[in-house]
Order: structure tokens, then sequence, then C-alpha cells
């Protein structure tokens, strides 16, 4: 099924805690949306790998409970301390992955910002009295016009896009010349002992598996698709984040709390048998028990920095151009490494 948004964006649903008129600019904040195809194929040659139904469900329940934010919180701290870093001013600021504020709090800490914008999929998330404006979008279709922002902050949302070149392709044309690019998203070695614990239990149950855990890729597939949306001077680096729980099952709990269990398209629709739940518990305690007898949950952080390109960044040379020797700038000499190669 295909939904045609209105050309006002009235589908959109916008928050605005204060006068929208601060988003105004010489080009318009708001962007015309086009038609696109939000629950099936994207097109042709085109795979989506999520069911953004069941993601935006998973999150409404997960911003009715509330409970268990505190892996987003941890990684909406980090990224404030890439900032630390940079010795300049952001005024306009757009969040994408606004959950309960915990990034937009600690933004708000900061000297230098005029605008905040938290954008979210889960209006759930944006029911909050809090002063700043918010917008009901998804990643990959943002309402915002070229050259708006000088900051996206993103913590832990980006990892759900079925698009994500398409996303971060407009993240990058939202971005201000030489504005900044701030994510963070679940790497691949993330939930690794889950993922082996149900493929064991569901072959020793049931004869065959189903996909459990999301895909998720890893950081020089990220860095590549940095590049290709054309952000300049793109760097991933990677953290992990071990949890430890008192059982699989207590796991569990919390990742359904926290809106990130499974919504792939090709999962199982049914319920899962009670004697596969209880093999995969069991497997996964033999992986990954401490020795005072709970089970860890190991998380990997990747963290995307990247910049609109501006002519004032720095750029390469032209391979060839050097007029120096870098033995000589180092004061050693240099070794040959073996013959040189033949034409």
């Amino acid at each position: 099924m295909r939904l045609r948004a209105p050309d006002t964006c009235e589908s959109m649903r916008l928050a605005w805690d204060r006068d929208p008129g601060r988003l105004s600019t010489s080009r318009p904040a708001i962007a015309r949306t086009v038609t696109r195809a939000l629950y099936g194929a994207m097109g042709d040659g085109e795979i989506l790998v999520f069911d953004h139904r069941a993601v935006r469900q998973h999150r409404e329940r997960a911003a009715r409970l509330g409970t268990a934010e505190f892996l987003f919180q941890e990684a909406a701290e980090r990224l404030s301390e890439r900032l630390d870093d940079i010795k300049r001013f952001f005024p306009r600021v757009l969040v994408l992955g606004a959950r309960h504020g915990g990034m937009s709090r600690v933004l708000r800490s900061r000297a230098g910002i005029d605008l905040l914008v938290e954008v979210d999929d889960a209006f759930g998330f944006l029911r909050r009295m809090e002063p700043t404006l918010r917008v009901l979008a998804e990643a990959e279709a943002l309402p915002f016009g070229i050259s708006t922002f000088d900051l996206v902050a993103s913590p832990l949302a980006l990892h759900w896009a079925n698009d994500l070149p398409g996303a971060l392709l407009q993240l990058r044309r939202c971005l201000r010349p030489d504005g900044l690019l701030l994510a963070s998203v679940l790497g691949g070695e993330t939930l690794d002992g889950l993922r082996r614990a149900f493929l064991e239990a569901e072959l020793a149950v049931e004869g065959g598996v189903s996909p459990r855990v999301s895909p998720m890729a890893d950081g020089r597939d990220l860095a590549g698709l940095l590049q290709r949306a054309g952000f300049a001077l793109p760097v991933v680096d990677s953290d992990h984040i071990s949890v430890t729980y008192a059982n699989a099952l207590a796991l569990m709990r919390e990742l359904r709390a926290m809106g990130e269990t499974n919504a792939l398209r090709e999962r199982r629709r049914g319920f899962t048998r009670r004697a596969t739940l209880l093999r995969a518990a069991e497997v996964y305690s033999g992986l990954s028990s401490a020795p005072d007898g709970r089970v860890t949950a190991r998380f990997e952080i990747v963290t995307l920095t990247a910049w609109a390109p501006h002519e004032s960044q720095p750029k390469p040379l032209r391979p060839g151009s050097a007029t120096g020797r870098l033995a000589d700038a180092l004061g050693t000499v240099e070794q040959p490494a073996g013959d040189k190669a033949r034409p």
C-alpha cells in the first residue's frame, strides 16, 4: 500500500511548544514531502529488512513504560562528550531519536544553542512537557529543508532504518555547510551471544531457525556509507558496553522495555514456544554467565562523526604532488621494501 502525504506536511503531526516561526530561514525549514511506500517494497532492487509498523509499535510501548533508558542515556552522554573537543558553537540543532529527551537535556546544558528540534517516529516519546520543538517523522522521510541545522545528533536511532544510505543523505542535505553529524548505532557484535543461543535452541527444539536479532553494519561499511552520502572527514569508531542481568529472561524483558525487540519482516509471526525460550535461556547462561551466576549482555556502540562539505575543510593533495620525502621529515633512512613493480 502506498500513502501520499499532503504537500503541506499536515500528516506529519507537528507538536510545537513555541512559535514555529523560529524555523524560518531564507529557505523553507519544512520541505515538501513526496510519495513514498510506507509499508512494503521500497522500489525495484531495494529490500525492506524491518517492519516499520512493528518498530513503531515496539517504540510506542517503550514510551509508555519508560523504564529502560540507561543505554540511550549513556549513548547521548557519549555523543555530548565528543562536542567537548570541538571549539565552536552550533546554534541550530536537530536531535534524531528523541525518546524521553535524554539527548536534548544534555545539549540544552551547553552554551550557544538557539534552536533545538527533536524528531521521533513514536508519538509517545514526543508527549513531554519540555520547551523544545518536536516533529513526528521517520529518519527516512525528514520534512526539513536544505541547510537548516548546524548539528545533527542521533543516539541509537538509525539502526532501524531500512534505507540507511538514504537517511544519511537526507541528514547531510539538512545540514548547513560545515555542519556536524554525530550519530551512534548498535554495531554487529551487539547481543551476539543471544543470537547464538536462539539459533541453537531452535535447531534443538524445532529443527529449524528463524531470524531473531537484527543484522547490523560494521564500522567499515558505515564509513563507506558516510562517504557515499557526501559527508566529508568521516570518522567511525566503536566501543562496548557490558550489562549484567539475573538471567536471560530478564535481558529479554529489558529489550522489550527498550523497544528493541524483533521487528524483522521475515520474523516468525507466532508466539515463541516455551521449550524454545527455556532452551535459549539455558544456552545463553552457558555462553555468557558471570562468576556470580548472572549473565552478561554485550552492546557494541558504533559512533559516526562527519561534516557537511565546506571549502574551508582540509582536503587531500593529488597523489604524486609531494615535494619532499617522508624519510627526510622524520629524520630517518628510507628502507626499500623490495623491487619496484614492473609496468
